[in-house]
Formats: C-alpha cells, sequence, structure tokens
C-alpha cells in the first residue's frame, strides 16, 4: 500500500494526532514513517530591532529536537521504521517557505503519502492566518491525508487501501473489502 510516509510535526494537538495516524499506517502497511519538523523563523525577526535572530531559531531548534526525538521514541515503540528530519525556511529569498519544505522534504523521501494537522480555521482567522495545510495541498506530488483539529481520527487499513473515521461523527466509515 504505502512504502514511504512524510507526517508534518509542529509540536500541536493537531499534528500529534495526525502523527498517530501516521504512525498506524506505517505500521499497518510496513512504510518508511519520517517525521518532518519545519523550522519557521519569520522574517520579521531579522528586521527587528534588539532581536537576535539566532536566539528565536535556537529555541526553535531545540524544540524541534525535542519533537524528533519523541516521534523516533513513538516509532520506536510501534516497530516502525524511519528517522525524524529537521529542515529550515529560508527567510532571505527563494521560495522555501514551510509548504514548499514540505514538498522538497517529501520530494526527496519520495513519499507516496503525506499526513499533516489542519487547525480548520475559517472566515477572518483563515484569511489573516493562512493554512500551511492548505498550501501544501494546492503544490502536492502525492497524495495528502489532512487531520482535522476537530473529532480524533480513527484509521482502518487493509491491502488495498485507507480509510479515515471521525469518532464524533454520527456515521461510520466501512472498512475496504480486501483483494
Amino acid at each position: 500500500m504505502y512504502r514511504h510516509i512524510l507526517a508534518a510535526i509542529d509540536g500541536s494537538d493537531t499534528s500529534a494526532r495526525a502523527f498517530e495516524t501516521a504512525v498506524q499506517l506505517a505500521r499497518e502497511s510496513g512504510a518508511e514513517l519520517q517525521p518532518l519538523y519545519v523550522v519557521d523563523v519569520p522574517l520579521m525577526v531579522y528586521d527587528a530591532p534588539g532581536y537576535d535572530p539566532g536566539v528565536v531559531r535556537d529555541a526553535f531548534l531545540k524544540e524541534s529536537k525535542h519533537l524528533a526525538d519523541d516521534a523516533l521514541a513513538r516509532m520506536k515503540h510501534d516497530s516502525v521504521h524511519g528517522a525524524p528530519r529537521i529542515i529550515e525556511t529560508n527567510p532571505v529569498g527563494g521560495d522555501f517557505d514551510v509548504a514548499h519544505c514540505i514538498l522538497h522534504a517529501a520530494t526527496d523521501l519520495k513519499a507516496d503519502l503525506v499526513v499533516m494537522g489542519t487547525h480548520g480555521r475559517r472566515g477572518i482567522r483563515r484569511l489573516v492566518l493562512g493554512s500551511v495545510a492548505e498550501r501544501f495541498l494546492r503544490i502536492a506530488e502525492c497524495p495528502v491525508l489532512m487531520i482535522s483539529a476537530h473529532g480524533v481520527p480513527e484509521v482502518a487499513t487493509d491491502t488495498v487501501g485507507a480509510v479515515e473515521s471521525d469518532k464524533s461523527s454520527t456515521c461510520a466509515a466501512e472498512r475496504l473489502p480486501t483483494a
């Protein structure tokens, strides 16, 4: 089914749910899993007087290392193969925003699936804050499984494919038939 799965992690509850889904899919399909943390130091930090962007960057790198270590421990616990990766955006030129960094990492991994959380913002919050998940979905070159901030996903897999069901939903998804 899947051979290489990339899971975008950022420390949020939503990305933790997405990572759990990715671990389950990787375990059940025997796929390699790569948790990915993108260090994104906003450009405004570089231009702000009195701020040292190195301090901000170091804090993000420390958080990313902690999350990567936790992800690797969880993968080992579930006998899932793979290794975390930490990459940085390029705030000074290029198209290396978070979405493009995820795209480049998925390409490097030859991912057949990217799993990521989406916060489900609507209205003005979505307009102002934007959505990494939405931007990535527009440029993705492989299937993307979005895990909502609302509800806890349950994934049923077999040799044919995967179906996500939301436990808070009133209707249930059925398992795909086996070949």
